[in-house]
C-alpha cells in the first residue's frame, strides 16, 4: 500500500484563516517540510485516508474541530495514533472555562480582578449578592458566562447591579458566571497599557491592544523592556503552564496602581487575521514569526515543547 506522508497537517473551517494557514504552509515549505492543509470540503477525503493509511502525518494544527464530526473523528485518530496534536480538544475545553481558569490562576499566584462566580442559573435561579459582596467589585463591573466564549459574546462590560446580573445569567442558563471589577488600564503617553500575549510552542509574543477599538500594534521586547513590561512574558509563560495549552492568547492590563492583571484567561483558538487586511488584526509581522514557529516545530527545529509543568 502507497501512503503519502506529511510533515505537516493543518485542518480549518473559518475563512478568515485563510492568510494564517497559507503563512504556516509557505514556512513550513522553505524548510523542505510537506505540508497537507484541510478545509472542510476535504474533511471527510483526508478521515478516511489517514483511517485506511494511505495519508499521514506528523504533526496535526487543528483549527478545525468541534465544527465538524469528520474534525472531531481525525483529531481523535490522530491521538489515538500518537501524532503531535496541537491541540486535543479535552485540553481545549478545561482550558476555556473562565471559572476553572480563574481558581487555577490563583493557585498560581496571578493577579486576576476580584471576581465572583455564580452558579448556572438552570441549576440555581435565586441568587443574592449582599452590598458586602458587590462592594468590591466597583461601579461599573463585568459579567461574563464561564464557558461561552467569541466575540466577547454574552459579556456586559458595563453592569450597574443584581439585575444586569440576573438578566446576563438568563441569557447561557447553562453556564456559570463570573461577576469581576472592571479592570481601568493606566493610560500613558495616549497609551492604554492593555496588552495581547501569544503563546506559541515555548515562545511568547506581546502586541498592544486597545481595549476600546480592538486596534493592535506591535510590541517589541526591547519596548516592552524600556516600559517596564518585562513581566509579562512570565506571566504568559506560567498561563501556559497551568492551562497546559501550546497554543493561545491571554490578556494582561497594567492598571494606575501598577497591578499586571489577567483580564481575559485563555483564548484557546486565536484569532490570526492579519491587520493588512482587517483595522482589528494582529500585525502582520506578528502573524509571521507566530506562523513560522509553528513550522520550526513541525520541522524539529529551536526547542521542543517541553512536557507540562516545565514551560
Amino acid at each position: 500500500m502507497q501512503v503519502t506522508r506529511y510533515d505537516l497537517a493543518v485542518t480549518h473551517d473559518w475563512e478568515f484563516d485563510r492568510d494564517f494557514v497559507r503563512l504556516i504552509a509557505g514556512s513550513a515549505r522553505t524548510r523542505g517540510l510537506s505540508v497537507l492543509t484541510v478545509p472542510p470540503a476535504e474533511a471527510g477525503r483526508v478521515l478516511g485516508e489517514f483511517r485506511a493509511g494511505t495519508v499521514d502525518f506528523a504533526v496535526l494544527l487543528d483549527r478545525g474541530s468541534g465544527s465538524s464530526p469528520d474534525f472531531t473523528a481525525l483529531q481523535a485518530l490522530a491521538l489515538e495514533r500518537g501524532r503531535d496534536v496541537i491541540e486535543g480538544l479535552d485540553k481545549l475545553r478545561w482550558a476555556s472555562d473562565k471559572a476553572t481558569m480563574h481558581l487555577e490562576f490563583l493557585s498560581a499566584g496571578l493577579q486576576t480582578p476580584h471576581t465572583v462566580i455564580l452558579p448556572a442559573f438552570a441549576a440555581q435561579p435565586e441568587i443574592h449578592l449582599s452590598p458586602g459582596e458587590l462592594a468590591p467589585l466597583g461601579v461599573p463591573f463585568v459579567i461574563k458566562p464561564a464557558n461561552t466564549t467569541g466575540g466577547s459574546l454574552g459579556v456586559v462590560a458595563d453592569a450597574t447591579g443584581p439585575a444586569d446580573i440576573e438578566r446576563a445569567r438568563r441569557s447561557f442558563p447553562s453556564d456559570k458566571y463570573l461577576v469581576q471589577e472592571k479592570v481601568v488600564p493606566l493610560v500613558r503617553d495616549g497609551r492604554r497599557f492593555w496588552f495581547r500575549g501569544f503563546y506559541v510552542l515555548g515562545e511568547v509574543y506581546l502586541s498592544w491592544w486597545d481595549d476600546r477599538t480592538h486596534v493592535y500594534a506591535e510590541l517589541g521586547y526591547d519596548e516592552a523592556a524600556a516600559e517596564g513590561l518585562v513581566p509579562v512574558y512570565a506571566i504568559v509563560r506560567t498561563i501556559a503552564r497551568v492551562s497546559r495549552l501550546r497554543f493561545f492568547s491571554t490578556e494582561v492590563a497594567m492598571d494606575a496602581g501598577g497591578r499586571l492583571v489577567v483580564v481575559d484567561y485563555v483564548n484557546e483558538i486565536c484569532d490570526m487575521r492579519l491587520r493588512s487586511a482587517h483595522p482589528d488584526g494582529v500585525p502582520d509581522a506578528v502573524v509571521t514569526r507566530i506562523a513560522d514557529r509553528i513550522a520550526a516545530h513541525a520541522a524539529g527545529a529551536g526547542t521542543r515543547e517541553r512536557p507540562a509543568g516545565e514551560v
